[in-house]
């Protein structure tokens, strides 16, 4: 009874395997399992001479490394510079064009050294995580950021 029991869920699971792979073949579908994951290093540098504190400030990229956000890419500020004191602790939006941004988190302390992740995103930053370290350059008003990224692969919607 046992080995016909496990007969059969052996067949089921068969079948359902070659059902899920005809359907990806018929209707051109890639299978989740067949996509990979991007990850590597992340260099931009912003400009932030129209940065006044308040929430909605915003940055500007003026270069980087990775494709998905280029030069012109504007970075807004949720939330006021100050709190807690003398820090600047802000959601942020990763802002490329509409329907192609991400979302995330930006501290930075007194000396404007600091972290921001980005948990995810849309359109070309689907799937997007970053974690960079913050750093001002001499002049005061453009910033560097330095660190890792990650493209996770989305599912089949």
């Amino acid at each position: 009874m046992k080995l016909n029991i496990m007969t059969t869920v052996s067949a089921l699971a068969l079948i359902a395997g070659s059902a899920a792979v005809t359907l990806c073949l018929s209707t051109g579908a890639t299978p989740v399992a067949a996509s990979s994951a991007r990850n590597g290093q992340i260099q931009i540098t912003k400009n932030c001479s129209a940065y006044t504190g308040g929430a909605g400030s915003h940055c500007t990229i003026t270069s980087s490394n990775l494709a998905e956000i280029p030069a012109g890419t504007t970075v807004y500020y949720d939330q006021a510079a100050g709190i807690p004191n003398n820090m600047l602790d802000s959601n942020v939006v990763l802002y490329v064009s509409s329907g192609n941004w991400a979302t995330g988190r930006c501290t930075l302390d007194s000396n404007n050294l600091g972290v921001c992740t980005f948990s995810d995103g849309t359109g070309p930053l689907t799937g997007f995580t970053a974690r960079v370290n913050v750093a001002p350059l001499p002049d005061g008003v453009d910033y560097t950021w330095t660190g890792t990224y990650s493209f996770t692969a989305q599912p089949v919607r």
